[in-house]
């Protein structure tokens, strides 16, 4: 599974360039570009992207609810909220 190290990024970049790195993790998960297609993590950090501000995010995340089942959907949102906690 691909993995971007974003504590690297928080440290680098402000808040609208981080989302845009968010919504790429997105779209990395929700095309399968260097891992395995993940609806789950790609809701994930696209909802993560698009509360900080990304509204490329909050489209694209609209995009993948029609795809994701009611589990799929709870689970992704558990992560961004779990996520968001502790960061």
């Amino acid at each position: 599974m691909a993995r971007f190290d974003i504590n690297t990024q928080e440290t680098a970049m402000g808040g609208e360039a981080r989302a845009d790195v968010l919504c790429e993790m997105g779209l990395m998960y929700a095309t399968g570009r260097g891992c395995e297609i993940d609806l789950v993590a790609a809701h994930k950090w696209l909802n993560i992207a698009a509360i900080k501000g990304s509204e490329r995010a909050a489209a694209l995340r609209a995009d993948l609810v029609p795809s994701m089942s009611k589990s799929e959907l709870a689970t992704a949102l558990r992560a961004a909220r779990e996520w968001m906690t502790m960061h």
